[in-house]
């Protein structure tokens, strides 16, 4: 590995063991073996790698959840949403330092509009990932059809406020099992008539 991978994996590391407002460059330096130099060259600021190394833990979160979704013998794309949400909620509690580190940062990027641009271009990457997801899943939609990149920033909403509820609240927030059965009724209803 060279040195911006190396500060990659001491990041993600450094980001379970201490939390994202408590690691200092010089952390990073002592983590990955490089030196103060390397932070500033590949990523620009001590902040931007922290962020840089949330988002690929999201990034290979993404394909988690893709891979289960588009893997799963099903017969709708509601049924694959339906899917991947139940696996997002169920990962949870592995994921649960990227998640606190995130909220950290994004308090931190409202202040920093060097961070916000690339917490933007992060979501960005992340979403024409998930409207690719989304087009293979629904019949007719290609993946530059606005409807799907709409679609992909819904779910990754959802994604978001069931991550902030989790972590405010994860004895209240629902379960795999009763989040499917609670979709499962709505999607059912959709289109019948009230009676």
């Amino acid at each position: 590995m060279g040195h911006r991978e190396d500060l990659l994996a001491a990041a993600g590391k450094l980001i379970s063991e201490k939390g994202y407002a408590r690691i200092t460059a010089r952390d990073l330096v002592a983590e990955s073996g490089t030196n103060l130099a390397s932070i500033g060259y590949h990523f620009g600021s001590k902040e931007a790698l922290l962020n840089a190394a949330i988002f690929e833990a999201f990034s290979d979160w993404t394909t988690y959840l893709a891979n289960t979704a588009m893997t799963a013998q099903v017969n709708s794309p509601h049924e694959r949403a339906v899917i991947t949400w139940a696996a997002m909620l169920d990962g949870f509690r592995d994921q649960q330092p990227m998640l606190v580190a995130l909220a950290e940062a994004l308090a931190q990027a409202e202040r920093t509009p060097e961070l916000r641009t690339q917490f933007a271009e992060q979501y960005r990457a992340i979403r024409g990932r998930v409207a690719g997801y989304v087009a293979e899943a629904v019949n007719g939609l290609s993946a530059e059809d606005p409807r799907t990149t709409a679609i992909a920033s819904f779910m990754i909403a959802v994604c978001d406020g069931f991550a902030m509820q989790w972590l405010i609240d994860a004895d209240n927030t629902p379960s795999p099992a009763e989040l499917i059965s609670g979709l499962t009724l709505l999607f059912d209803s959709v289109g019948r008539d009230p009676e």
